[in-house]
């Protein structure tokens, strides 16, 4: 990392880039910071980093006038933060720092940046593989980087975190059919709408679900069931004290589903919403380990999230260091539940 301009020596410049980085959350996503105060202190510096480089990448690609410019430009800047010469950000400066104290591949950011290309080139579906590739690159990739943040890198491990990302982002999918839809965007497998004799711009001109929505929706809540139930059982495979953040981030998250089948499977008409009062209940009873099940978890990591799990085990793991917090913590799961609230990637605002 660049020598700072004013002086300071670079363990300051660190600790003033990663205030910085905390800053942006504080002043853009308020749940996500008030949840990251219940993490170790230890973990939150690299979580902060990591969300503030994807947030800002995302706002400029999503908000900008010109999408591709701006994503020419997100390229170029994770080159730079990876050959150690970082644009003279904060953000940029502290999510170098990330990716060398942790050994995060170059396939992992950069399958997360070609999520945001997809959205921005509006990108459909056409089978259920082809939505799980990109669920890879916009959730997935987040369960990996953090899961390295936490100091775990195991096949395992980093198998079911895939599995827990996938599944979230399917459920958050389905919660936003009829908002996508009337934004012009469609998320479900094009072969499924054919097979109802839907259509995208069908469903954008509906005010309520019908029969065939709720078939829908049924069915992409019955896909992301199963990888709920083995992204759990890697809980096991992480450190003890991980694993309440993770139960609850997961079972918050899969209570969007619920709201979902109570509502009718009508997620065109309103847009299914866990109360506080029910997070809470739902954080609190992650303490209480529940049984593991009957899911394998060492089973394969799914095929749209093999790359991911390849790149890591290519790279050696990373030397200890001063400057990197101890492992002991799951942000990763709280950071997927709070990013996936909103349907575009690192909100502005909840």
């Amino acid at each position: 990392m660049s020598a700072p301009e004013t002086g300071l020596r670079s363990d300051e410049r660190l600790a003033s880039d990663l205030a910085a980085c905390g800053q942006i959350i504080r002043d853009g996503s308020k749940s996500f910071h008030a949840a990251s105060m219940l993490l170790p202190r230890d973990v939150r510096a690299a979580a902060y980093a990591l969300y503030a480089f994807c947030r800002v990448s995302d706002d400029a690609v999503d908000e900008g006038a010109d999408p591709q410019a701006a994503l020419i430009d997100v390229r170029r800047r994770l080159r730079q933060a990876y050959a150690g010469e970082p644009d003279p950000t904060s953000v940029d400066r502290a999510f170098a720092w990330v990716l060398e104290a942790y050994a995060i591949p170059f396939e992992v950011p950069a399958a997360l940046v070609e999520g945001f290309e997809w959205d921005a080139q509006g990108k459909r579906f056409e089978t259920l593989e082809d939505l799980k590739a990109y669920a890879a690159r916009v959730a997935a990739t987040v369960g990996v980087m953090m899961t390295l943040v936490m100091g775990v890198r195991s096949r395992e491990a980093l198998a079911r975190a895939c599995d827990l990302g996938l599944a979230m982002q399917l459920t958050n999918i389905t919660r936003d059919i009829g908002e996508d839809a009337r934004a012009g965007r469609c998320y479900l497998p094009s072969a499924w709408l054919r097979e109802t004799g839907l259509t995208p711009d069908d469903l954008g001109g509906l005010s309520e679900a019908d029969d065939r929505v709720r078939g829908l929706t049924e069915r992409m809540l019955d896909t992301a069931r199963p990888l709920y139930k083995s992204g759990l059982s890697g809980i096991a495979l992480l450190p003890e004290g991980c694993r309440p953040a993770i139960r609850a981030a997961a079972a918050i998250y899969a209570e969007i589903g619920a709201e979902i089948a109570r509502a009718g499977h009508d997620s065109v008409s309103q847009r299914a919403v866990v109360s506080k009062r029910r997070k809470i209940a739902l954080a609190a009873s992650s303490f209480i380990p529940a049984a593991s099940g009957s899911a394998d978890r060492s089973a394969p990591c799914a095929p749209s999230c093999q790359f991911l799990v390849d790149a890591v085990e290519a790279v050696p793991p990373p030397p200890p260091r001063a400057d990197t917090p101890k492992a002991g913590s799951a942000p990763w799961a709280i950071d997927l539940f709070l990013r996936l609230e909103q349907r575009d990637l690192y909100p502005g605002s909840d």
